[in-house]
């Protein structure tokens, strides 16, 4: 399945997917542009999902993708236990109005209590 470029360099897309992953964890909901919003729910549930299997090898896998250890920790502590029980669907995007200056999509991702 071909992933959405979002006009940027690999690199660039990485970088803030896995910025905005660590702010998705850390708020528990970010407000994107809908595009962004579809790409971070692939990552982050990837991310939620192998973290379900706490131990070293997946916490240094995960920390190839999210280099901040306050939210690995998090991630193993609160996060994945409270997803132990659900097989997939950690997140909800909610469409909302258009941004005012170039009328782009924006729509809110937050993680499912």
């Amino acid at each position: 399945m071909a992933k959405r470029k979002l006009q940027k360099s690999s690199t660039h897309r990485q970088a803030m997917l896995s910025n905005m992953t660590v702010s998705l964890f850390r708020h528990g909901r970010i407000e994107t542009t809908l595009p962004k919003a579809k790409e971070l729910r692939s990552y982050a549930e990837k991310i939620i999902t192998k973290a379900k299997t706490n131990d070293l090898n997946t916490r240094r896998l995960i920390m190839k993708k999210v280099q901040d250890k306050e939210i690995i920790k998090k991630l193993f502590d609160e996060i994945a236990p409270k997803y132990i029980e659900r097989p997939g669907g950690y997140t909800r995007i909610l469409k909302m109005y258009p941004r005012r200056g170039d009328a782009a999509e924006m729509a809110i991702i937050e993680l499912v209590e």
